[in-house]
């Protein structure tokens, strides 16, 4: 099976060029996202030799408040890049404080995107989907980008409201291990759906996950759908290539 993993913090990884080595090496499509723009220029290098990693610019929502002036940097590399990640909002109990300015930054970036045009971003949206979907709306008119929700955790209005919009989902491991997060992604449109590590902040026995560990988020999505592994990774990668089209 063709394997998909939309979101994976590969730099943050002890072996980080060998893993960027061993996706490519077993034909994994993998994101690699990066959570400042001090980190674009070694990502992208290792990116650009490979068939199937591509890496994405990032200014992560819970560093906004001491990375906030790396926008301008943010800014100046978009050029360089379809994909944009991580980034969003934030509003959980630790990073609610820096709200103001993490809106502040996601509202530029979206006006760069929009300005650019054909940008695909990787968003994250812990407390704040509501907020990111009013930006979405205000700042990116019809066509100009486009949005994959990774780990979403808003209600099933939020979800609604952006598959309305045309965003896509990035799911996880252990979204599917709870029963909500289950509920959540059987009420998903199917040809919306990606998969993901979120590596390497998820798990799989005692290690971090890697890209290759994606293919037991595709052997749960199946079950969850009710359908084979084989059917779900195809639903995966044709969803991958229309979003990528």
């Amino acid at each position: 099976m063709r394997l998909v993993d939309f979101h994976c913090h590969l730099d943050l990884y002890p072996d980080f060029e060998a893993l960027v080595a061993e996706s490519d090496r077993l034909g994994i499509f993998t994101l690699a996202v990066t959570t400042t723009p001090k980190a674009w220029a070694r990502n992208n290098k290792l990116a650009s030799s490979t068939k199937y990693v591509r890496a994405a610019l990032g200014l992560h929502p819970q560093l906004v408040a001491e990375r906030w002036r790396e926008i301008d940097l943010w800014e100046r590399l978009l050029a360089e890049t379809r994909y944009v990640g991580e980034v969003g909002l934030d509003a959980g109990p630790r990073f609610y404080a820096s709200m103001d300015r993490q809106i502040e930054v996601f509202r530029r970036i979206l006006r760069s995107c929009a300005q650019a045009g054909g940008k695909i971003l990787s968003i994250h949206s812990v407390r704040a989907a509501p907020k990111v979907l009013d930006l979405i709306e205000e700042e990116i008119p019809e066509g100009r980008a486009k949005f994959v929700f990774h780990w979403f955790t808003g209600s099933a209005a939020d979800a609604r409201r952006a598959a309305d919009l045309g965003c896509y989902f990035s799911i996880n491991s252990q979204m599917l291990a709870t029963d909500r997060g289950r509920a959540l992604v059987t009420s998903l449109p199917i040809d919306r759906l990606l998969t993901e590590t979120d590596g390497p902040f998820t798990s799989q026995g005692a290690d971090p996950a890697r890209p290759r560990d994606v293919g037991q988020t595709v052997k749960q999505l199946a079950t969850t759908r009710g359908i084979s592994s084989e059917e779900s990774a195809a639903v995966v990668l044709r969803n991958l290539k229309k979003l990528t089209v």
